[in-house]
């Protein structure tokens, strides 16, 4: 799976989260603004829906620019901005989470990816593919276009945000020796509680 290529070419996110790009960096919110518009989004609004491509773009500008910190820090933001599902209360549901989350805020051909009264969920954006290892641990298998930074950040956010209240640390371990950005179809991240 290519980083920053749209899997099909007529996706779309929905403007609330493609304004976290710019909402993430705060003070540099202005910058963030500046990324969006020299990849065609222009006049973001939250309620509006925007080429996946165009987004993907940003973060590939955002990456060679300034670097993987600051796509880690837009993908913990995501959970702020965008939206999931209203029953989540645990780790393991938030984790499972992400992928219906991910579909929700989405479009292929006009349509959202994933509709919560019916349970169907579109193709064609790819994954985060959660496995339960044990109660205190799961995988993610990230199979979707965006880059691993911004991944691992959203993981690493939903982790934590939901964590066990007696537990101290979240740990997020990437397996580098698959990873998209090597060649690789996919990245697993490893979560530990």
């Amino acid at each position: 799976m290519t980083q920053f290529k749209a899997i099909k070419p007529n996706v779309e996110v929905n403007g609330q989260t493609v304004l976290s790009v710019a909402n993430a960096l705060g003070a540099m919110k202005d910058t963030g603004l500046r990324f969006l518009r020299e990849a065609n989004l222009n006049d973001v609004k939250e309620n509006g829906w925007y080429s996946q491509q165009d987004w993907l773009n940003a973060f590939e500008k955002i990456a060679n620019k300034i670097g993987n910190t600051t796509l880690k820090v837009i993908g913990a933001s995501i959970p702020d901005n965008a939206r999931f599902p209203p029953e989540i209360n645990d780790i393991h549901k938030a984790l499972a989470a992400i992928d219906v989350a991910y579909h929700m805020n989405h479009r292929i051909g006009g349509k959202v990816m994933f509709d919560p009264s019916t349970g169907i969920l579109l193709e064609g954006i790819g994954h985060y593919r959660y496995t339960r290892v044990s109660d205190r641990e799961a995988h993610i298998r990230c199979d979707n276009p965006y880059p691993c930074a911004f991944d691992r950040g959203l993981i690493e956010k939903m982790a934590k945000r939901f964590k066990p209240a007696a537990t101290a640390t979240v740990k997020v371990e990437h397996d580098e020796s698959k990873c998209r950005a090597k060649g690789g179809e996919s990245c697993l991240y490893r979560v530990t509680w």
